[in-house]
């Protein structure tokens, strides 16, 4: 339905392809849970009522929490994931403690629940995306190499200090989903997102269904080599995507172009970056050449994705992305011709992503919405696109 709107049984059938009577059967669950209501009635002439159906956003209000290593952005939603406040608190990017960052997460909660005068008996549910390799079953960050953790049992943190169940992912799972849903995931099956910020990282769908791997761990596409015994990455190797597409991968090339340059002095990430696209806005020169510089490796790193997964659409994310697309994405597209195979470079779309606010805490709040209707016995597999 968050396709097609308020809809009939039938359209929900042909648009399913389930069959009429388990339709009806489904329908009949979800009212009877208060998750879908009768949008309007229509009177055919000749014969019987028609109802249209649509989820109720008013059943209940979900938290999507998106932690980075350098903030935490959280907003509620209705059950029809729509927006309804907001709330980000920064994170010192030198700070690792799990208790730091668990607090850092609960006030930016708290802000967004504020923001949106929601009552918190009303949350049925809270999605956190966290950096790094996370096991979204056990609730556990395996670990963050930029925090240097391992094995932190980030679900049982958080429901501690928290008024619903708890559910913790990846943010590449996270923002593929979101997509899949809400983005171009609606004319197409098998994408990529990639996501730029701090560290980078690649969500994949494939034929309707996210990529998870046997551990979740699917989508490092950042920790693939770029150059062989090239710059060293967080994660312990030489030459990986991450060194060179990363926040702190974009400082270090541009120290290479120059030195001395006064954007340098910036020591957070996001004000460097963002002193970046003000440079590029005036035309400095040094910068001309780092975005230049930063798209060869980004479209040679790309190429090796698409050519790998023959998929048809590329979508950006992240905070990175935002802020240097304008620059970065079409020098990217003329120059992935010399990396793509002809027969995966026809069709190919390269994109910024469409997904309203923040594809992370959106993705995060879809899971959830998700888990919820598993505890009523009413969900479809996690991770594919919806109905």
């Amino acid at each position: 339905m968050f396709e097609l709107g308020p809809s009939a049984r039938q359209e929900l059938a042909r648009h399913t392809g389930l069959s009429p009577a388990t339709v009806a059967t489904l329908v009949t669950e979800f009212l009877s849970e208060g998750v879908l209501r009768v949008a309007t009635v229509e009177n055919n002439t000749g014969g019987r009522p028609q109802e249209r159906l649509t989820i109720d956003p008013e059943r209940g209000r979900i938290v999507g929490v998106d932690v980075a290593e350098t903030y935490v952005d959280a907003t509620v939603y209705d059950l029809a994931l729509g927006a309804l406040g907001h709330g980000e608190v920064a994170l010192d990017e030198q700070e690792n403690d799990p208790a730091y960052v668990v607090d850092g997460i609960v006030r930016a909660i708290e802000a967004a629940v504020e923001a949106g005068g929601i009552e918190r008996e009303r949350i049925i549910g809270v999605g956190v995306s966290m950096p790094g390799h996370v096991h979204p079953d056990a609730g556990v960050s395996v670990f963050a190499p930029n925090w240097d953790w391992h094995d932190v049992r980030i679900e049982e943190l958080l429901e501690k200090s928290l008024p619903a169940p708890v559910y913790v992912d990846n943010p590449l799972k996270a923002v593929v989903l979101s997509e899949m849903w809400f983005g171009v995931g609606r004319v197409v099956d098998s994408m990529a997102v990639v996501n730029l910020g701090t560290g980078v990282g690649a969500g994949i769908a494939l034929d309707g269904a996210l990529i998870r791997g046997t551990t979740n761990n699917a989508g490092e596409w950042g920790h693939t080599l770029l150059e062989l015994d090239g710059r060293r990455c967080r994660c312990g190797r030489r030459g990986c995507v991450e060194a060179y597409l990363g926040a702190p991968g974009l400082r270090t090339t541009l120290a290479e172009i120059d030195p001395d340059h006064p954007t340098l002095r910036q020591s957070r990430q996001r004000d460097f970056v963002e002193a970046v696209a003000d440079g590029l806005a005036t035309g400095d020169p040094a910068l001309t050449v780092l975005a230049l510089r930063t798209s060869r490796y980004l479209a040679a790193a790309l190429g090796d994705l698409v050519n790998l997964l023959n998929i048809p659409s590329v979508a950006f994310t992240g905070w990175t992305s935002e802020a240097l697309a304008e620059w970065l994405l079409p020098a990217v597209r003329d120059e992935l011709r010399h990396h793509v195979l002809p027969g995966s470079l026809a069709g190919l779309t390269v994109e910024p992503s469409r997904v309203p606010g923040n594809a992370v805490a959106l993705g995060m709040a879809a899971f959830t919405l998700q888990q919820f209707l598993t505890r009523l016995g009413l969900a479809s597999p996690v991770g594919t696109r919806p109905r």
